[in-house]
């Protein structure tokens, strides 16, 4: 027996060989269920070609012994299945083989096609005329070696002979082999045909026609057979006019679509919403009653619950990337699927789908405004939040009084983005309902409402701020909030705010002490930012203030005011 080279595995664990293992299984799953275009099936191939670097990066081959329901590395179990009907090992031992070599390269082409043939031994017929040894001796490998023994033949001393790329059993080759068997076959009967006779006119065909049908083959096989089937069935709508044909097609295309969703033939379904499309606006005498049967497609497809089965299927292939013809449907989507949308854009983990979604949801929001209001009287919807924080980002004016409704949420987060959205739009309406929020209860939604008032310098906040500066409520408000509404109230009533704020920072009324130091920092900071001279005579006034926190707030406003 030949000697075998010496396999180096210092510094590879068995994890990587087990995890290959488990991959080459999955991957003849898809095989036996799906076609070589298929998604799937070209995704178990990658993921096969994933697993080998690891083992790569150790070793330059590898050797498995195949047992009957285990694969053994280096002593070491890296594949058990008890159940041998879905056993990879028992496949392969029940035909012989006993061992198997994998080197460095072989992931590119032949593990692919080695467990292809795998696949097609599985399934052969009892009764067939080929196993695994002879469908694996039809091709030649470079980077696989197997052993296998002979059922029939053999020497007594169980030893199995090695095998790269062309099968051998106990030294003789199948070449060998058949002609030994001919040689000692009895003479043939002269009425018979032997298959020999008759096999060569397989090559009568040129290199440039055996390309030809190769090309038309796999043409066959990829053409959409589906595609064509709808084409077909559009085609007799449009030149055949009757009533009858038509209804009945169309009773055809409601059935079929929904099946199309739930099996993410996403082309398919494309072509159907494209040429419906189509055929309502090119017949002119199409009835009434079938252009809404056309049209019911699209709504049914915006049904909230094929909606989320939609986004479901779409996100779990997020690694696949975002396919055009699934990309056409939802741009496809109308108003009803708004709200379905909005509830799964925080969930995706997909980014380019969730890029693609926010642009179909910005035009819904623009087309659709009913929807919108709808959806904002909603105080259970999943989709509130993200409504709400929509219709700031689009400058959605006329969702003001949904907004509004919003804003007796009671989730503060809910009650906050409000605010924050009605701050974007700035209409006198959105800020009437901004200077109520004044006065909620939340911190957090105060301090938004009050500094979106301020930004915008709307007056009509003016009683409400002021009344919270000038009276004690501030008094056990942290700094953030405090200096918060001091500068609204800079920003709102202007220079008349310098009287007030000036009798903070500086007057001591009788029986009544000065301001808390804060209070009159923050006084400081709202005189700095009205920029009047009356302002700046105020804070010279104070330089010299006994408070260290005044007079940081004293020297900083003037700097402010100097800009």
């Amino acid at each position: 027996m030949t000697a075998q080279p010496q396999v180096q595995t210092t510094g590879l664990q068995a994890a990587p060989v087990g995890e290959l293992i488990s991959v080459m299984v999955k991957a003849l799953r898809a095989f036996q269920m799906y076609l070589p275009n298929n998604p799937i099936y070209q995704r178990a191939i990658q993921n096969v070609q994933a697993a080998c670097p690891a083992i790569w990066a150790s070793v330059e081959e590898i050797e498995l012994r195949v047992l009957e329901t285990e694969f053994m590395w280096e002593d070491q179990v890296v594949y058990r299945q008890s159940n041998k009907n879905e056993s990879l090992t028992w496949s392969l031992f029940k035909d012989g083989m006993r061992a198997i070599t994998l080197r460095r390269g072989v992931e590119a082409s032949e593990l692919p096609l080695l467990l292809s043939i795998i696949n097609q031994a599985r399934f052969l017929p009892p009764d067939a005329g080929d196993d695994l040894p002879t469908l694996l001796w039809a091709h030649e490998f470079e980077y696989i070696q197997f052993r296998f023994i002979d059922f029939f033949v053999g020497d007594g001393s169980g030893a199995v002979p090695q095998v790269s790329g062309e099968i051998k059993q106990d030294g003789v080759s199948p070449a060998a082999r058949k002609a030994q068997v001919v040689e000692e076959a009895p003479p043939r009967a002269k009425s018979l045909i032997d298959i020999e006779e008759v096999d060569s006119t397989l090559y009568f065909l040129d290199d440039a026609e055996i390309s030809y049908l190769a090309r038309e083959v796999e043409e066959e096989y990829q053409r959409d057979v589906r595609g064509s089937a709808l084409n077909i069935l559009f085609d007799l709508v449009e030149v055949n006019t009757n009533n009858a044909v038509r209804q009945e097609i169309i009773r055809i295309l409601e059935r079929l679509f929904p099946n199309l969703l739930n099996a993410q033939d996403f082309r398919s379904a494309a072509t159907v919403l494209r040429e419906s499309k189509l055929l309502r606006e090119k017949l002119g005498n199409l009835p009434p009653e079938q252009s809404e049967r056309l049209s019911g497609l699209v709504a049914k497809l915006s049904e909230p619950a094929i909606v989320g089965q939609l986004l479901q299927s779409l996100d779990e292939a997020s690694h696949l990337g975002v396919d055009a013809h699934a990309a056409e449907v939802l741009r496809e989507l109308t108003g009803t699927a708004l709200e379905p949308l909005v509830s799964w854009l925080p969930n995706l983990s997909s980014e380019p789908l969730r890029k693609m979604l926010e642009q179909v949801v910005d035009r819904l929001a623009h087309t659709y405004p009913n929807e919108v209001q709808r959806i904002l009287k909603l105080p259970e919807s999943a989709a509130l939040l993200g409504m709400v924080e929509m219709c700031g980002r689009l400058g959605l004016h006329q969702a003001v009084p949904g907004l509004a409704e919003a804003m007796a949420h009671t989730d503060p987060a809910i009650r906050l983005a409000t605010v924050q959205s009605l701050g974007l739009l700035g209409t006198p309406g959105a800020l009437t309902v901004v200077d109520k929020a004044i006065d909620d209860t939340d911190r957090n939604v105060r301090l938004a409402a009050v500094r979106a008032a301020g930004t915008r310098g709307y007056k009509g906040a003016l009683r409400r701020v002021e009344a919270v500066v000038l009276g004690k409520t501030l008094k056990d408000a942290d700094l953030t909030e405090k200096m918060a509404f001091f500068e609204a109230y800079s920003a709102i009533a202007g220079v008349s705010a310098v009287k007030p704020l000036t009798a903070i920072l500086l007057e001591r009324k009788m029986f009544r002490m000065k301001e808390p130091p804060e209070i009159r920092a923050c006084a400081a900071m709202a005189l700095g930012r009205i920029k009047a001279p009356e302002a700046r005579d105020v804070l010279q006034q104070a330089l010299e203030d006994k408070e260290l926190v005044v007079r940081n707030a004293v020297n900083r406003a003037l700097r402010e005011a100097a800009r």
